[in-house]
């Protein structure tokens, strides 16, 4: 898979990602782009449109044109790269496909939005492939719209990208510092072989031990453990250690630990200090720390002894004072309006059918 992929899924639906505005959707619902987890398939499954798909298919069209659908991003940020899964679509499939995107200020609907820009170039699809495309715009969006010509189904749209949060709602609160939605980001994890770890900084709740990290039974002395990335340097007051769901592999304990250091992943020279001792846990309990750490941080080491998984980690507390200058001027350079005169055809297009 293409480097992208590593970076998380802006339009997930779990992460707040919503289709908001689609001009067809007569086979099967625009809603199944963004569902998380691989496309499903059961043959001779007929519903009274035809075919049962896990993915969004329109009409055969008869006139001139193409559709589309506009995405809104549960996680704005810098667009890394597209997924377009045509998984099971096989002789309905459009031939071609293009993203377009926009940066919103505000809760618009549909109609108002505006600027948008070309971010895939009309590219030829195959049936029941999963086509990646790299994206080189640095700014940061809020939208996107899936363009086909002229018509069929995709099982998925998945959007990777860097979270850039709004820092109007960061600085002077106390705010979820290793939470994703804020900026925060795993670098570093000894074992993910049930689940991911970038699923305990996740938005919500989990539904099941799946949403959470799990690990593989360890049958030596060591213990598996994670590293999250702060969005910037700031302070911890609380930690929240959630073993939802994990009734009989969560940790038997844990702790945190703390390092402020100005790499991606600190080097093995870092200086870490305990910001948790080594505490016993119970299976699907939410845990409750304390801390009120007086020093600087910017990356948490969670240690949980000696393996298992956890549902969710959160580490409340809040920015320094340059950390919300920084973001605030990232958030500044990123959302810089696109070029005036650029595509508008959404907006065009929903007026005209009434939309």
């Amino acid at each position: 898979m293409a480097d992208f992929t590593k970076f998380p899924d802006l339009a997930l639906r779990t992460y707040g990602g919503a289709v908001i505005a689609a001009n067809d959707e007569s086979f099967a619902e625009r809603e199944a782009l963004i569902r998380p987890g691989n496309p499903l398939f059961q043959a001779h499954t007929f519903g009274s449109k035809g075919q049962v798909y896990d993915g969004w298919e329109t009409r055969r069209r008869r006139a001139p044109g193409f559709d589309w659908a506009i995405i809104r991003l549960g996680l704005p940020g810098v667009i890394k790269g597209i997924v377009i899964d045509t998984a099971w679509f096989k002789g309905n499939y459009p031939p071609y496909a293009s993203v377009e995107a926009c940066a919103a200020d505000g809760h618009l609907a549909p109609v108002e939005l505006t600027d948008w820009v070309e971010i895939v170039p009309k590219a030829a699809l195959d049936g029941d492939t999963a086509h990646e495309f790299e994206v080189a715009d640095p700014r940061r969006f809020t939208h996107v719209r899936l363009n086909i010509f002229p018509d069929g189904g995709v099982a998925r749209l998945r959007v990777h990208g860097e979270v850039v949060p709004d820092p109007r709602f960061l600085t002077g609160l106390t705010i979820d510092l290793a939470a994703l939605q804020n900026g925060a980001t795993i670098v570093a994890c000894s074992n993910e072989f049930y689940s991911t770890p970038a699923n305990v900084i996740a938005p919500g709740l989990p539904r099941n031990q799946s949403e959470g990290w799990e690990t593989a039974r360890r049958r030596d002395n060591a213990n598996d453990w994670l590293i999250v990335r702060l969005p910037a340097p700031g302070r911890v007051a609380i930690a929240e250690l959630d073993t939802t769901n994990l009734l009989f592999n969560a940790p038997g304990w844990a702790a945190i630990t703390a390092t402020d250091s100005r790499a991606e992943i600190p080097p093995t020279t870092a200086k870490w200090f305990p910001l948790l001792p080594k505490t016993r846990l119970q299976p699907d309990t939410p845990h409750r720390f304390r801390l009120d750490s007086p020093r600087k941080i910017t990356h948490a080491r969670l240690d949980i002894y000696p393996d298992g998984g956890l549902s969710r980690l959160r580490l409340l507390g809040t920015l320094t004072e340059k950390a919300e200058r920084d973001l605030t001027t990232r958030y500044t350079t990123l959302t810089r309006n696109p070029p005036h005169g650029q595509v508008d055809g959404v907006s065009r297009m929903l007026r005209r059918t009434g939309a």
